[in-house]
């Protein structure tokens, strides 16, 4: 099953995803969240508009300062309390803004997240030759 674990072929999606959408950011680097104050965004996060994630809302984006804006991974939160599961796109982050993004994400109980890096493996399923 490796050969679908990770592959070029998603990650080109979802740069065709990303290019062909809007991206607004509604929280910014140090701001507090809405609902709970003593939680604050390590980096600016935001939406792509014109996407419809897995809760029928814009797909939610990371976005850190790096100025190569490009998908480097995805994270998958799982929230017991919500009952739900979110993908969330990172773009242009460090490695110390991903690991702050995590931290933030895993900080209480009821939820916790999953990086997923970008790979560029093709499987051989999908060659042309």
């Amino acid at each position: 099953m490796r050969e679908f674990e990770n592959n070029a072929l998603f990650w080109q999606k979802l740069d065709t995803i990303f290019l062909s959408s809007t991206l607004t950011i509604e929280r910014p680097k140090d701001s507090s969240h809405p609902k709970f104050k003593n939680l604050i965004y390590p980096v600016d996060y935001g939406s792509l508009g014109d996407t419809i994630g897995n809760d029928n809302a814009p797909i939610d984006v990371f976005c850190g300062e790096m100025k190569n804006k490009t998908v480097q991974a995805i994270i998958v939160s799982a929230d017991i309390l919500k009952r739900d599961c979110k993908v969330k796109i990172v773009l242009g982050c460090s490695e110390e803004e991903i690991r702050s993004i995590l931290l933030f994400l895993n900080q209480t109980e009821s939820q916790k997240a999953v990086l997923l890096r970008r790979g560029n493996e093709v499987p051989e399923w999908a060659s042309n030759s």
